[in-house]
């Protein structure tokens, strides 16, 4: 059902959100279901995922404790939404994560562990819901980033990452026009989620390489502010999603970043801070905060 303004009507549809105990995607999450959305939930934290399901009432939410990483695990986790719900309208392939320290520095086991869990957790997501999203001639939101367009120094598994899934998205949206399934891509700058704030708090050189940024570059934007807009994509359908706003402009400007030009503003402070960022990784003994640490990573975005 199409509103008069040309946006999709939520209540009742079935929305599948990876990453959805906490941050943005348990944001999202509670304005769906505030719209009379069905959900289902995956994530690797079963007490976030038990106790968001519980405060948004358990008759309209499944949740699933599955690992992106694991293709059976994640189509387990859709013919469970197709049997609970009867099908899948809206998928948000959300789940994410990020590592610490330059090229040099980066333990090789969380580069690979980005990668993973950013680019084959989207694939798998999309592989296990899609037979179901072209049944209903859904819409699927893939989670990119400001960073697809605009490298940061430290954060070089992140950012291939993001580029990664945006053209992914890309390619994904020429194979699903003719079936009628609209894709998006969300790019966002530094939202105040978990991810940012552990950052900050165990590698204080990077909260002071954020700071030294260029306008706007250099601002966090709320969670809020973030899943509104994911919330009004999602009902309009949209092929791309920025938050801030502004965000969108480095779409075009992302040839010209990547020239001395565009690099000149950060190359000064990235020589300066980059090294005692490393110094600061390797003194904390792990490339990754604290919460992902471990044989099997929480995610969230």
């Amino acid at each position: 059902m199409t509103s008069l303004h040309g946006e999709t009507s939520l209540h009742g549809k079935v929305v599948f959100i990876t990453g959805g105990a906490r941050g943005i995607g348990a944001e999202v999450a509670r304005r769906l279901r505030n719209r009379g959305a069905k959900l289902v939930l995956t994530d690797l934290d079963k007490a976030g995922l038990e106790a968001l399901a519980s405060a948004l009432g358990e008759d309209h939410v499944l949740t699933a404790v599955a690992d992106v990483r694991d293709l059976p695990a994640m189509q387990a986790a859709a013919a469970r939404a197709v049997e609970r719900f009867g099908g899948i309208d809206v998928v948000v392939a959300n789940a994410g994560i990020a590592s610490y320290g330059s090229v040099l520095q980066v333990d090789p086991e969380a580069f690979k562990r980005v990668l993973d869990v950013n680019v084959l957790g989207v694939f798998h997501t999309v592989r296990a819901t899609l037979p179901a999203l072209i049944e209903r001639r859904g819409y699927v939101l893939i989670v990119s980033s400001l960073a697809a367009y605009a490298a940061a120094p430290g954060w070089a598994p992140y950012n291939a990452s993001k580029a990664g899934v945006e053209i992914f998205a890309n390619a994904l949206r020429l194979e699903l026009a003719h079936r009628g399934v609209g894709v998006g891509s969300a790019h966002m700058s530094w939202i105040d989620t978990a991810l940012v704030r552990d950052t900050k708090a165990d590698i204080p050189a990077f909260a002071e390489l954020l700071a030294r940024l260029p306008w706007p570059l250099n601002k966090t934007t709320t969670v809020d502010r973030c899943a509104d807009a994911f919330v009004r994509g999602i009902e309009g359908r949209q092929a791309r999603i920025f938050c801030p706003r502004w965000v969108g402009l480095f779409r075009w400007l992302k040839p010209v970043l990547s020239t001395p030009v565009g690099e000149a503003p950060i190359r000064k402070t990235t020589a300066e801070l980059l090294p005692r960022m490393d110094a600061e990784v390797a003194a904390l003994g792990r490339s990754m905060s604290s919460f992902n640490v471990g044989s099997v990573p929480r995610q969230r975005d």
